[in-house]
């Protein structure tokens, strides 16, 4: 069950899941709550976006803790277990598609 405020215009103004002074009920499947939450949907390009941009700061502190710019301790402690998480991801990706071995003895 959703709370909601409206406009004047009666369209959803906002959405709340705590009944509030003035508010109305609305059931989560009610049109007018699957269409405020689908109008207020981030673009898929943009969540795209972000992913890729989120490759690129990983690649960016890996490059600086390889420089010794940075060591992977000056790092927030929530910030060094999101990254040994996704470099562990990646890894075990990488691992997964690496079906020839490496190539560095061919040269």
């Amino acid at each position: 069950m959703f709370h909601v405020f409206r406009n004047p215009d009666g369209t959803i103004q906002s959405v709340s899941r705590q009944q509030q002074l003035g508010s109305e009920a609305l059931d989560e499947h009610h049109p007018e709550i699957q269409l405020f939450f689908k109008a207020t949907a981030v673009d898929p390009a943009f969540d795209a976006a972000d992913a890729g941009f989120v490759r690129v700061l990983e690649d960016l502190i890996d490059t600086l803790i390889l420089k010794n710019v940075i060591h992977h301790t000056d790092l927030p402690v929530a910030a060094q277990k999101k990254l040994m998480v996704r470099k562990g991801l990646r890894n075990r990706i990488h691992g997964a598609l690496n079906l020839l071995g490496s190539d560095e003895r061919l040269l």
